[in-house]
């Protein structure tokens, strides 16, 4: 544990940097010169608030070095405008992609920022058309400024959530081309991939937002696997128990899988990965 600018009692993420890569990434550092195995994905596969992640988790398991490059609210975008991850992820001797939402990432309607993708930068003219009454200057963050769209007009909202489905399909393809071979497709959440595109802001803390099952089938035919993972109820229950935060962090880790679900996941990973 660290005292930092949350105080005491926050994880200690042991930040760190590889080459010329502007984006930061949990440690400990690793040595990208011996075989590994990548893992890019969102909150989940850093591990906010988890001492051990299932990428560490399968470390041990395999005994082989995982290196994560899981970033916290991270989108598409980050991994695929960084060079450094891209050819990270070419060079690693398998890479597991965790389905992110589609929520986070620049298309037709509105760009995010390239590094800190929940931060909404900017609406499309032909956003602000579709919404003449929305003032988008009063939102920082993808979700709120999305979940007020939805609150305006749902009927509206359809359009804007179909945008952001077909952008998803083609940089997810996009960057499982670029992860090339033994690429495993990682789904980790609290619930199974929704069956229909019907899926509103109602389950927007759930995740990965507006990510269908269709559409995961799509682009698994670029990837070696496709896994599912959904936590268990037992694990679900638990809550924050064995998750490591500050006073400041404690609702924001309520909304997170705790560290039994990360065993879980760290154990069918392990099952499908134990031949590499």
């Amino acid at each position: 544990m660290t005292y930092d600018v949350l105080g005491p009692g926050a994880l200690d993420y042991q930040p760190c940097r590889y080459a010329n890569s502007k984006l930061v990434f949990r440690g400990p550092q690793r040595n990208l010169q011996e075989p590994y195995i990548a893992f890019l994905g969102g909150t989940k596969t850093y591990g906010r608030f988890i001492e051990r992640p299932f990428p560490a988790l399968v470390e041990e398991g395999l005994r082989k070095p995982c290196v994560n490059f899981g970033l916290p609210n991270a989108g598409i975008d980050a991994f695929t405008l960084d060079p450094f991850v891209i050819d990270a992820a070419a060079r690693a001797d398998a890479v597991v992609v965790q389905v992110m939402g589609a929520q986070n990432m620049s298309n037709r309607f509105y760009t995010v920022h390239p590094r800190r993708n929940d931060r909404f930068v900017a609406p499309s003219p032909l956003l602000q058309t579709i919404y003449p009454e929305v003032d988008f200057a009063d939102f920082h963050f993808t979700r709120h400024m999305l979940g007020h769209l939805h609150q305006v007009s749902p009927e509206r909202f359809a359009a804007v959530r179909r945008e952001l489905q077909r952008a998803w399909i083609a940089r997810m393809k996009l960057l499982l081309g670029h992860a090339g071979r033994k690429c495993v497709l990682l789904w980790f959440s609290d619930h199974a991939p929704a069956e229909d595109d019907g899926e509103g802001m109602e389950r927007c803390g759930a995740g990965p937002l507006f990510v269908t099952r269709m559409m995961l089938e799509q682009v698994a035919a670029d990837a070696t696997d496709l896994v599912e993972v959904v936590a268990s109820a037992a694990a679900v229950q638990k809550g924050t128990e064995g998750m490591i935060f500050s006073p400041l962090e404690e609702m924001a880790a309520a909304q997170m899988l705790g560290p039994q679900a990360h065993e879980e996941c760290a154990a069918r990973l392990i099952g499908k990965m134990g031949s590499l």
